[in-house]
């Protein structure tokens, strides 16, 4: 970073780190951006955990709506995709070269 943060920086991405701050939460992200094609089933992601499938729709949710992934329905089952741009920001605030 060459310069502080602005405001309104700092507000668009504290919800972010927020959402990143829980190590499920993290691998999430992980996984799904590691995933082939950058997107994975919540089929497959609740395999990826001991945890039961209700957490880890929870967490995926906290993701979701902080704007770290997006989601699709595809028939019963969601794919879930991480949202390039805003890892861009993220990586960028942290020293990147993003």
């Amino acid at each position: 970073m060459r310069e502080p943060l602005a405001a309104d920086q700092a507000e668009r991405l504290a919800p972010l780190l927020k959402a990143l701050a829980d190590p499920v939460r993290l691998r999430l992200v992980s996984i799904v951006a590691a995933s082939e094609g950058g997107e994975a089933c919540v089929c497959d992601l609740n395999d990826a955990f001991d945890l039961s499938q209700p957490t880890i729709s929870h967490h995926l949710k906290v993701l979701h709506d902080a704007g770290l992934l997006d989601r699709s329905k595809r028939g019963v089952w969601v794919y879930y995709a991480v949202r390039r741009e805003v890892l861009a920001d993220l990586a960028a605030l942290i020293g990147g070269n993003a």
